[in-house]
């Protein structure tokens, strides 16, 4: 099934059923009281998070949400029934917000999460509530208010603990498939992967995260070029950032440097909370380097940025291979656990101090 993050709809609750004038006309009672019953309201529309729902993509078909009217009022005091409530499913981790306003109505953000969003009109009042004193034959009667109508964005953030983020052919989609069952594409051309992936990475025999993978980032996506600005708010949610870096990238004029440079700079683009989360480097693709190279250039690259402690906050791996992968994985168990689980981290005063001199660095390099 294609994956589908966005869908723009327009919902309307149903309109509340008319009163009506009506008066008894019995057998021994021919000019009797009035009977006009009230009319029914009219149906409300929800929305609910359901994890069996994994995309937006039928609301792209069906653009239009009407809930039922309420039905007119009738007589002898009978009341119109009242038009059925529209409970629309959306998968877990839909941002609902209104098109004209900009402004956001709901974030289901866990299963069965549910909220009203469109209200039914209420129904209109029958002619025995004008009876009084001095008018015993009231003559007048109220129509049903109109339900509530809205131009809804829908938006579905992928729900995961641990964002990749990487330049295309970083080799991140070999990460996840390395170190869970998911099985996103794997090639050797840029933009393999083209819409979130996501995998349940098992630490431990009852511990385990949630990893996200995105299509690449290039230069220029927190303006919108490639496919990156689509996918940057899928890291939103994430509690951890693992970036990503090609350290033997096949074409000669490749500098891993500027690469990882690229992508904090996109992330501070479009997000300086986003860049502000918990940021590990990860060097991959070590086991195409000579063996009598590796050391060094991974001694350079680290000492240029000069900002991440290798087996701390820069790690070594080879996705292809595993290498290195078992021990990450475990390391970020256990920084999660450390974490609220709830919220988005708040960095230690030596996590901050590394995330902006790495920024401050990066950010040299890529006005090179």
């Amino acid at each position: 099934m294609s994956f589908i993050d966005e869908a723009r709809i327009l919902v309307a609750a149903g309109d509340g059923g008319n009163g009506i004038v009506s008066f008894r006309r019995d057998k021994y009672e021919p000019q009797g009281g009035p009977d006009g019953g009230d009319g029914g309201h009219g149906g409300s529309v929800y929305f609910v998070a359901d994890r069996n729902v994994n995309t937006l993509i039928e609301y792209r078909y069906a653009r239009r949400y009407r809930a039922q009217r309420g039905e007119n009022g009738g007589s002898s005091d009978c009341y119109g029934k009242c038009g059925q409530d529209l409970t629309l499913r959306v998968p877990v981790g839909t941002v609902i917000s209104e098109v004209a306003s900009g402004s956001v109505l709901a974030d289901l953000d866990h299963d069965g999460k549910r909220v009203l969003l469109a209200k039914g009109g209420r129904g209109g009042l029958g002619n025995i509530h004008f009876k009084s004193s001095v008018n015993r034959t009231p003559r007048r009667c109220t129509s049903g208010e109109p339900g509530e109508q809205l131009e809804l964005r829908l938006e579905l953030r992928v729900l995961a603990d641990v964002g990749l983020v990487g330049l295309p052919n970083a080799g991140k989609s070999t990460f996840l498939r390395a170190v869970s069952a998911a099985r996103p594409k794997v090639g050797d051309y840029p933009f393999t992967t083209l819409h979130p992936h996501l995998g349940v990475v098992r630490s431990e025999a009852e511990q385990s995260f949630v990893v996200a993978d995105i299509p690449g980032l290039i230069d220029g996506a927190a303006e919108g070029a490639g496919l990156g600005i689509r996918f940057l708010k899928h890291l939103t949610r994430t509690r951890l950032l693992l970036h990503i870096i090609d350290l033997a990238p096949v074409d000669p004029d490749a500098d891993p440097l500027r690469d990882a440079a690229t992508v904090v700079a996109e992330l501070e683009k479009y997000d300086p909370a986003l860049a502000s989360k918990p940021r590990w480097l990860v060097l991959n693709k070590i086991d195409l380097i000579p063996d009598d190279q590796r050391e060094q250039r991974i001694a350079d690259f680290i000492g240029a940025c000069g900002a991440y402690r290798e087996g701390e906050d820069c790690f070594r791996i080879s996705a292809v291979s595993g290498q290195g992968c078992r021990e990450l994985t475990l390391k970020l168990q256990a920084m999660l656990n450390s974490l609220p689980a709830d919220s988005t981290p708040v960095m230690s005063e030596d996590q901050h101090g590394m995330s902006e001199a790495a920024d401050d660095f990066f950010a040299e390099r890529v006005g090179e």
